[in-house]
């Protein structure tokens, strides 16, 4: 068996749950709308945003795969592509929030910037029909540029044409160029405008990082359940999983250094238009959830994954994802909810909720994605090597 056809059924009863699971969470949460608008959007927009970096941290990390190869992009190439192939629906899902916009941004309140300078001198970048046009252009690239590396990478598995994978590396060079750019500029619309007073130039890559660290740990939790099915069960094997914990290592790592390269400068330029942003996230309980992120997004799995043990072992490297995870939706909280509670830590059922929603239909979508192809590029000239290389050595 060279796809999931033979669990089809069992993917297809998976997809009914996670569809049900996530209309009925987001239907809940909407009551909340009509309860505390404000908070109903805050919480649906980090929902959002923890979500969709998953397909976009995806996005990158295919592009790098193409250009490097190496056996660990192999084998999470499949389910890549399927979260991928999902923008379109992240895409609908990000609608809802532009009724939000005079609740979450205050650069969309005529009112507030009638009476702030700043605000005023920002206001050619920061209003809602420029605000929507970029939303347009950052998923058509998203959308286009997916959509060519998913079918060139069907085609060559189709056919055999050697000539594709050139045309993958092609795409993936500039490619990677526009996911710099749009990521940046997106995080900048979405979460660092919501304070339009401050503003980080390391704050684009921070959120790549966390990008690509959240959707290594979803793809890393992914391969562990496919493990078991063939063909992964046929080429799994530990070393396989420690380039994986090894390259979870490196975005861990990388993460830590960016989210205290912000901080540090912020620290020793002790500017009055920039400290607000990390005094509203240092007090009132929000500096217990920032020291949690030190501890469990960080140190632990840092300590954890220089055990080659652990990441050998797929359960305790699927474990140490899990947790990563979890603590990057935390750090989604952290990042969005400060800037409206300002005081004090504050969470609301709708924080819960929201990405619980979110969270099943995106799902629901990456499970219709993944059946019906090849789990592994069989006829991808790169990965045939590997293979053969491989054989010779084990033969001896």
């Amino acid at each position: 068996m060279t796809n999931l056809s033979a669990e089809s059924r069992d993917l297809r009863s998976l997809q009914i749950a996670t569809l049900s699971v996530g209309i009925i969470a987001i239907a809940l949460s909407l009551l909340g709308a009509f309860s505390n608008r404000q908070q109903f959007f805050q919480s649906y927009l980090m929902a959002y945003v923890f979500w969709v970096g998953i397909p976009i941290g995806c996005f990158g990390l295919v592009m790098i795969h193409h250009l490097v190869g190496g056996t660990w992009g192999f084998i999470i190439q499949r389910p890549i592509e399927a979260a991928i192939r999902t923008f379109p629906v992240m895409a609908v899902l990000f609608l809802p929030l532009f009724f939000g916009m005079s609740d979450l941004y205050p650069w969309a309140r005529p009112e507030i910037v009638a009476h702030d300078k700043t605000l005023q001198h920002k206001a050619l970048y920061l209003n809602v029909p420029f605000f929507s046009l970029r939303f347009i252009l950052y998923f058509a690239i998203w959308i286009s540029v997916s959509y060519f590396l998913v079918k060139w990478s069907r085609d060559q598995d189709r056919t055999g044409d050697n000539s594709l994978v050139e045309r993958l590396q092609t795409l993936s060079g500039p490619g990677l160029v526009l996911y710099g750019l749009t990521v940046t500029f997106s995080v900048i619309d979405w979460v660092m405008s919501l304070e339009p007073h401050w503003y980080s130039t390391i704050y684009g890559m921070i959120f790549m990082v966390g990008h690509g660290l959240v959707a290594l740990t979803f793809i890393v939790i992914v391969v562990f359940f496919l493990s078991r099915r063939e063909p992964l069960s046929e080429v799994i094997a530990p070393w396989i999983l420690q380039d994986l914990g090894n390259l979870m290592l490196a975005f861990i790592m990388l993460w830590a250094y960016t989210s205290f390269s912000q901080f540090l400068l912020v620290w020793v330029e002790n500017l009055n238009h920039e400290i607000p942003w990390y005094l509203h996230r240092m007090f009132g309980g929000w500096g217990t959830v920032g020291v949690s992120l030190v501890v469990l997004q960080f140190a632990l799995p840092f300590l954890l994954l220089l055990s080659r043990m652990v990441k050998r072992k797929a359960q305790a490297l699927c474990a140490v994802a899990v947790l990563v995870a979890f603590m990057h939706l935390v750090e989604m909280l952290w990042f969005v909810a400060p800037a409206f509670h300002t005081s004090a830590f504050s969470i609301s059922w709708t924080d819960v909720l929201a990405p619980v929603g979110i969270g099943g239909l995106w799902i629901a979508a990456f499970l219709w994605q993944l059946p019906g192809q090849a789990l592994l590029p069989f006829r991808d000239p790169r990965f045939i090597a590997i293979v053969e290389e491989h054989e010779l050595v084990k033969n001896g």
